[in-house]
């Protein structure tokens, strides 16, 4: 079964400064049909003003994932992190037993566009901590998130991966799937069509029940590919 989320159907708060659509239920959107899927919490894509950003705030037993599309985070926390994170690189904090952080635009002018993602972890109170990679340039499938941190991805609690995956026009590929497992394919640019399902920015395609995914870049296109467990 293949689920096409059009980019247009997800919630959407304009705040002036931040303008967010939201995949899944969050603040004052909410969809019963739209809680998460499998261990994907939430999947919020931002583009916040100049010099404007979220203030300092709680977070607990949550993975907390950034990706940088344009722009620069500039990140503070309670366990001491002061950090910048510009386009490209892929932040994750696991807040487990209790974290306070800030989010702004580290520029003055420059619009900062990213993608911030929940993923509930696999057990309550793990220890707080902070990590943050540029991988490399962007070409073909890599490994960004993993519960064993192999292949130089970063450590994520819960049993599940994700992938970036770039792909030129016309390029093909597979993506064979495990029994029990769920995919999420998030299509961060371009145009791709999956077992026959197109899919362009910003839309998301929730897979199950599938045992090989076959994908076509219909036009230059990066994607992130989570594997998710059933529940």
């Amino acid at each position: 079964m293949i689920y096409l989320r059009k980019a247009q159907d997800r919630g959407h708060a304009n705040h002036g400064w931040l303008d967010s659509y939201h995949t899944f239920s969050f603040a004052d959107y909410y969809d019963a049909n739209f809680m998460g899927f499998s261990a994907l919490r939430v999947i919020n894509e931002d583009v916040i003003d100049g010099g404007q950003g979220f203030g300092t705030h709680p977070h607990k037993d949550m993975e907390i994932l950034t990706y940088v599309l344009s722009g620069t985070v500039e990140h503070q926390d309670s366990m001491g992190n002061k950090e910048q994170i510009p386009a490209g690189e892929f932040q994750i904090m696991s807040a487990g037993t209790g974290v306070r952080h800030s989010e702004y635009n580290a520029s003055k002018t420059v619009p900062l566009h990213l993608y911030q993602i929940w993923i509930i972890p696999e057990r309550n109170g793990i220890e707080p901590r902070y990590a943050q990679r540029r991988f490399d340039e962007v070409q073909g499938r890599q490994l960004v998130l993993s519960p064993d941190a192999r292949e130089g991805s970063l450590k994520v609690y819960q049993d599940m991966t994700l992938s970036r995956w770039a792909l030129q026009a016309g390029e093909q590929g597979g993506i064979e799937v495990a029994d029990g497992r769920r995919i999420w394919i998030q299509v961060v640019k371009g145009e791709v069509t999956v077992n026959g399902q197109q899919a362009a920015t910003s839309d998301a395609l929730a897979i199950w029940d599938e045992h090989s995914l076959a994908l076509t870049a219909d036009a230059a296109a990066e994607i992130l590919v989570f594997d998710l467990p059933a529940v």
